[in-house]
């Protein structure tokens, strides 16, 4: 999943010796957190909700409505910007971008192309959309959770005692963190299984996996399990 089909293509900017007051009016209209800012069509910094608060705090407690607001119209984008941007290019995975912000720890980040043009945004948000799209969470189901052994066809095997109650197949996800050597956990999404069976089914997966919970998004039915190591 490439940042190329999740980012936010219609960026809004802010010129560098626009007034911190333009700024401020720009990410409340559009409900933003950060502001690409530009010179000459060129990418130079950036600018965030964070900076704009960071430049007015120590002076916003000595002075008078007129005078602050006085201020915020003076004081130039260019002299309170981040100017050492940190971006990500459109072929970058969503999963390296959020690398990328979570090592920086920064809210989004510019996407420039090989050009160094500005042609996008990404931020948490977005990688929120893609977490939401790639789990199918907004299509409802059921989602089980299981400790498998790390072989060919374990997931398989789960996978299939699921499908012989009737279930289809919305996503799974894998991962190796937090189990012990030689086991993996298995997150799966199922549609259309009939709930007088789901107790059943339960039960056939506890017996031949790890079963760690299972969540009915339908009926708000959640269930959690002992994780078991073999």
């Amino acid at each position: 999943m490439l940042v190329k089909n999740w980012m936010s293509n219609n960026v809004i900017t802010v010129d560098t010796n626009g007034s911190m007051q333009d700024a401020m009016d720009q990410l409340k209209k559009y409900d933003i957190r950060m502001l690409p800012v530009m010179k000459k069509n060129k990418l130079v910094g950036i600018i965030t909700d964070r900076d704009l608060k960071k430049a007015s705090a120590s002076d916003a407690t000595t002075l008078e409505v007129h005078e602050l607001l006085y201020l915020l119209t003076k004081i130039k984008v260019k002299d309170i910007m981040t100017r050492d941007v940190i971006t990500v290019p459109p072929d970058f995975t969503v999963e390296e971008t959020a690398q990328v912000l979570q090592k920086n720890k920064i809210s989004g980040a510019p996407v420039v192309d090989a050009n160094g043009q500005l042609v996008g945004t990404i931020t948490q948000s977005d990688l929120f959309r893609v977490l939401i799209s790639l789990t199918g969470v907004g299509n409802g189901g059921i989602q089980f959770g299981c400790q498998v052994e790390d072989r060919p066809g374990s997931i398989k095997e789960v996978a299939d005692v699921i499908r012989s109650y009737g279930g289809r197949m919305v996503s799974i996800l894998s991962s190796y963190d937090e189990v012990p050597e030689g086991y993996r956990k298995v997150y799966i999404r199922m549609r259309s299984i009939e709930r007088f069976k789901l107790q059943s089914l339960i039960q056939e997966l506890e017996s031949k996996a790890g079963l760690l919970y299972m969540v009915d998004h339908t009926e708000n039915n959640r269930k959690i399990f002992a994780e078991k190591i073999n």
